[in-house]
């Protein structure tokens, strides 16, 4: 019996002790699962409007709750401030984790400083692979990609479909400059401004030089003085710039051109103030939500090539234009490339296409954007030559000179061929 007796509290401890280990065993465990990293990541954007702001943050909202312990710190900032507040990080050594970038010499020179991640390796997969390679080629240099679009497009001249009907025209009287230039003349005798421009951001009229460059000279001339074997203070740029002296001396521009935003800009093409607006394909978008009228909130837009020039070498299919998309900093986290690739899954990808006007660079999206975009997203496929924005495409000094010299233009404080030099010269400085 005491045998028995003893046999059972062994028995009994064994049990126990066995309780005991899976009881230490299974509190060890969770002492050792690790807790979720803080990693916070700065995300800059250039975005403004309400609408816009919320949907960033909403698809920074979507990233943060699949990634516990990420936080995405977003800072917005309105396009030239924007332009220059990177410049100013990357030069310091410490650029943002993950921001706006059109691709080109800007984002080159940021390269070459080692400011940039490599990440390669990291867009082979995902929905971000889908990324046609013209559009990437945009964020790629020397083989090595630092980055993606989100939208691609082109500067267009942007209209009021209902301002022309006021004035009974169409796009074929934009066709060429000739034509250009006496449907100003309509819409002037009409009362409306023929032109919209926001000049207090310079950036913003440098285009009406540049695509007349484009039309006379056509890549030929254009690649000739980036070769240096002319320049840009030759030929047909000071003719580009002395026909668009021509046009500024009609005064074909809103009442205060010179102190106003993009964004108030297209707002009066939107509101039925102004004919047109030489501006890319956020146009229609900015022009509504800044929209001061009910009428101008539910603007119905068209869009039409710049017009052909006669003895030009360029084509009328020959547009300029880029993509809207983002770069990593080099020292930016492992996850800043995750929240990249994030952008074109579904639910954040259906958000880029519809709340921030993106026109789309991966397919099964074409349903979401409006006829606009989808013309949009054809004539940059079919286009024959297309050039990236010069202020992008050229280093960041050379673009600043354009956009100066245009400035100087619009304000007649320089005449054709010292705003000619003055490109030349930057470039001769900064290339």
């Amino acid at each position: 019996m005491k045998r028995f007796s003893l046999i059972l509290m062994l028995l009994l401890l064994s049990v126990s002790l066995v309780f005991v280990g899976c009881k230490k065993e299974k509190a060890a465990d969770v002492a050792a699962a690790p807790a979720a990293k803080a990693t916070t990541i700065e995300f800059w954007h250039l975005d403004t409007t309400d609408d816009q702001q919320a949907a960033w943050r909403q698809i920074a909202d979507n990233f943060e709750a699949s990634h516990p312990g990420v936080t995405i710190n977003i800072t917005c900032l309105e396009n030239q401030a924007f332009k220059d507040k990177v410049a100013v990080v990357v030069q310091s050594g410490n650029p943002p984790d993950m921001f706006r970038s059109w691709g080109g010499g800007v984002m080159i020179e940021y390269a070459e400083a080692g400011m940039l991640k490599d990440i390669t390796k990291d867009v082979k997969t995902g929905n971000i692979s889908k990324i046609g390679s013209g559009a990437m080629g945009l964020y790629a240099y020397n083989g090595v990609q630092y980055g993606a679009p989100y939208s691609c497009g082109f500067v267009g001249l942007w209209y009021n479909k209902a301002v022309f009907a006021d004035c009974g025209l169409t796009e074929a009287d934009f066709a060429d400059w000739d034509k250009f230039l006496a449907s100003c003349k309509t819409l002037k005798a009409k009362g409306y401004a023929p032109i919209s421009v926001g000049e207090a951001e310079t950036w913003t009229g440098h285009y009406w030089f540049t695509y007349l460059a484009q039309r006379l000279g056509g890549q030929p001339d254009f690649l000739a003085a980036y070769n240096g074997t002319s320049a840009f203070n030759k030929g047909s740029f000071v003719k580009a710039m002395e026909m668009f002296k021509d046009l500024v001396d009609t005064n074909p521009f809103q009442d205060g051109f010179m102190a106003n935003t993009q964004a108030e800009m297209d707002a009066l093409v939107a509101d039925r103030k102004a004919g047109v607006a030489l501006m890319g394909q956020w146009c229609p978008s900015t022009g509504i939500d800044n929209a001061t009228t009910d009428a101008g909130k539910n603007a119905e837009w068209g869009v039409m090539a710049f017009p052909a020039v006669a003895g030009g070498k360029g084509l009328g299919s020959d547009v300029q234009g880029g993509g809207d998309g983002y770069v990593i900093g080099a020292n930016a986290p492992a996850e800043t490339v995750d929240f990249l690739k994030s952008l074109y899954e579904p639910e954040n990808y259906k958000i880029i296409c519809t709340r921030l006007n993106a026109c789309p660079v991966i397919p099964g999206y074409s349903d979401l954007v409006d006829a606009n975009m989808n013309l949009v997203a054809n004539t940059v496929a079919e286009a024959g030559y297309f050039q990236l924005y010069w202020d992008q495409f050229l280093p960041a000094a050379v673009g600043g000179a354009v956009c100066d010299a245009t400035a100087g233009i619009f304000a007649g404080t320089i005449t054709p061929q010292a705003a000619c030099d003055m490109i030349q010269k930057s470039w001769e400085e900064n290339k």
